[in-house]
């Protein structure tokens, strides 16, 4: 299973929906607003991309928790 680094993890907590496939949805849409300066931010965006492809969205649900913090909780 793919490991994810802080930055990655940043971008994962901005666009994460719950759902892996709504998320590579979402960052696939952002990469194509993106311009040709924000060159490392589409490498990032691609790399957690390929790394959420490579997962089962079970695997994805066992450590989407562990990712994003849970603010609800008290």
């Amino acid at each position: 299973m793919p490991t994810f680094s802080q930055e990655e993890i940043n971008l994962i907590f901005i666009y994460n929906g719950g759902v892996r496939e709504w998320l590579i949805d979402d960052l696939k849409n952002m990469v194509s607003w993106l311009s040709e300066d924000e060159a490392e931010l589409r490498k990032l965006a691609d790399g957690v991309i390929d790394k959420l492809s490579a997962m089962t969205d079970h695997e994805f649900a066992g450590i989407s928790k562990t990712l994003v913090p849970d603010f609800m909780k008290e």
